[in-house]
């Protein structure tokens, strides 16, 4: 069989069989790690192709640059008091796993810090574009959402310093180099927009696409992966809406939902050929299951503690946010990588971080009998409705006569 047709009959595969499968409430991204991992058991090392490289990475900087521009620090704003509480006991949740990892799970401290990040990170654009389907009230979607930004730039920052404390120095020219960054990508967007933009209309998406790539290159090769960059040049972006409105507009971020939709599944496919078959051992499987029981049940447990000691909620409603709160696959993926690539982490515990990601990713699809996916274009069409409604709700009074 010729490589076209391989690549043509992997992307009809990964593309539609997922989709298909989505109606037995199994979210698409896991079925596409399991043919990524099914490959590696049939070809091994060979599975490893670099189109499938290059596409994954795609992917997850283009999920992470659309979770950057999704960002809306007004609503943050609006929840600062009771998102700060928050924080402050995911530090401390962050904090204690590292801790009894580095001293109980034979782990060097940056290893354990990972650990800790792998296991307690929402994934933000996971959940983010799986609400609507998952029938919560406005004001639980409100807490979701924001919650789950919140502990993303909180494991952003963590795993910049998780990640370069090691050398001090090297931590230093980094920051130095992140900082020019972060200052350099809204002059670059200007330049761009004043330079370019008025001679080719309709570029601002792929200005965009190419400035996150750029940026998302940037923290990778400062040692820190992809996603970071991405998400910082999706938030600059975002901040620049009132001086580039077109930007970030409804028709580039629709468009953007497009490119994410297409890569994304490239890059479960790809985490699943490059899994170990190590990983894929008796001995993972419990230690996966036993992380499940305890870490899982103690997550969804602090975020109900929240919910009913700060709002007085419902045992359900806080059920409902916490459960939602609970998929951890996207963060878990990389992270598990990353701990594999650069601290050598038995295969074991790889293998286990995969099984608990799956587990915990699966249980809001049966919980909420909806299946989660990692789609950005899901909302496009349940959006405008949603809008539509809101806004007649706040035009009716002005209709009715006095």
């Amino acid at each position: 069989m010729s490589r076209e047709l391989v690549y043509l009959s992997l992307i009809f595969a990964l593309l539609v069989i997922p989709r298909a499968l989505q109606r037995f409430s199994v979210p698409a991204p896991l079925t596409c790690l399991a043919f990524g991992i099914g490959v590696m058991l049939w070809l091994g090392d060979g599975a490893q192709d670099p189109v499938v490289g290059l596409l994954s990475t795609l992917g997850i900087s283009s999920l992470f640059l659309f979770a950057g521009l999704d960002v809306d620090l007004q609503d943050l704003r609006r929840g600062m008091w009771p998102l700060l509480v928050h924080l402050l006991i995911r530090v401390a949740t962050l904090a204690g796993v590292a801790w009894l990892a580095w001293h109980y799970a034979g782990l060097s401290w940056q290893a354990a810090g990972l650990l800790a990040l792998a296991l307690l990170t929402p994934s933000t654009g996971f959940i983010m574009e799986s609400l609507s389907r998952l029938g919560l009230s406005d004001a639980e979607r409100f807490w979701v959402s924001s919650k789950a930004i919140a502990g993303e730039l909180l494991a952003l920052a963590a795993l910049f310093v998780v990640l370069q404390a090691g050398d001090p120095g090297h931590m230093a020219l980094s920051s130095l180099a992140l900082v020019a960054m972060m200052v350099g990508l809204p002059l670059l967007f200007i330049a761009l927009g004043r330079w370019v933009v008025p001679h080719a209309p309709g570029s601002e998406f792929s200005l965009l696409v190419m400035v996150g790539l750029l940026a998302a290159y940037i923290t990778y090769a400062l040692g820190v992966y992809y996603l970071v960059g991405a998400f910082i040049a999706g938030l600059v972006a975002r901040l620049l809406q009132q001086r580039m409105p077109l930007l970030a507009s409804h028709e580039n971020l629709h468009a953007l939902r497009l490119f994410a939709s297409f890569f994304v599944p490239f890059y479960f496919f790809g985490s699943g050929t490059h899994v170990p078959g190590e990983a894929l051992s008796f001995e993972a499987l419990g230690l996966g299951v036993l992380l499940t029981l305890v870490v899982l049940p103690l997550r969804i447990a602090l975020v109900w503690l929240q919910r009913r000691a700060m709002f007085g909620e419902s045992f359900r409603s806080s059920l409902r946010v916490s459960l939602a709160l609970s998929p951890t696959l996207v963060f878990t993926l990389v992270l598990a990588g990353i701990m594999r690539e650069r601290f050598e982490v038995p295969a074991v515990l790889y293998g286990a971080l995969l099984l608990y990601a799956a587990l915990n990713t699966l249980l809001p699809s049966l919980v909420f009998r909806a299946p989660l996916d990692v789609d950005p274009l899901q909302n496009e069409g349940e959006a405008a409705p949603a809008v539509a409604e809101a806004t007649v709700v706040a035009e009716a009074p002005a209709a009715r006569p006095e």
